[in-house]
C-alpha cells in the first residue's frame, strides 16, 4: 500500500514538473517573418511531442522499482527499496525525456535557420 502511494505521488509530481520545466525556446526575431516562425514553431513542436515523457517515466519507475527491490532485499526492506528505486527511476527518466524534448525542438528551429538563444 505504501509503495503504491509513493509511486502515485512520484508520477504525479514528475508529470507536473516535466510540463512546467519545458521552457519555450527564445528566438532572435530580428529579420524574421512572424507568420513563418509561427508555422515552423508548430511543426517543430509537433516533432518534439513525439518524445513521450509519460511512457519514459513509467518505464523508468518500473525499472527503478525492480532495482530498488533487489537492493531492498539485501538491506531487509523490499518495499522501501522498491519505492525509492521507483522514485529515482521515474524522476531521472522524466528529466531525461524533457531535456531530449527541448533539444529536439531547438534543433528543429535551428535547422530551419532561426537563431535560438537558449
Amino acid at each position: 500500500m505504501r509503495l503504491n502511494r509513493i509511486l502515485g505521488l512520484l508520477l504525479s509530481a514528475v508529470l507536473i514538473g516535466g510540463c512546467a520545466a519545458h521552457p519555450d525556446p527564445i528566438v532572435d526575431r530580428k529579420g524574421v517573418d512572424p507568420e513563418a516562425l509561427a508555422q515552423d514553431w508548430r511543426e517543430c513542436e509537433a516533432y518534439s511531442e513525439e518524445i513521450q515523457i509519460g511512457k519514459g517515466i513509467a518505464k523508468g519507475a518500473a525499472t527503478g522499482a525492480a532495482v530498488g527491490a533487489i537492493s531492498g532485499a539485501i538491506s531487509g526492506d523490499v518495499e522501501e527499496g522498491a519505492g525509492y528505486g521507483g522514485l529515482y527511476g521515474g524522476t531521472r527518466s522524466g528529466l531525461d525525456a524533457d531535456r531530449d524534448k527541448q533539444a529536439v525542438f531547438k534543433r528543429c528551429l535551428r535547422g530551419r535557420g532561426y537563431r535560438v538563444l537558449n
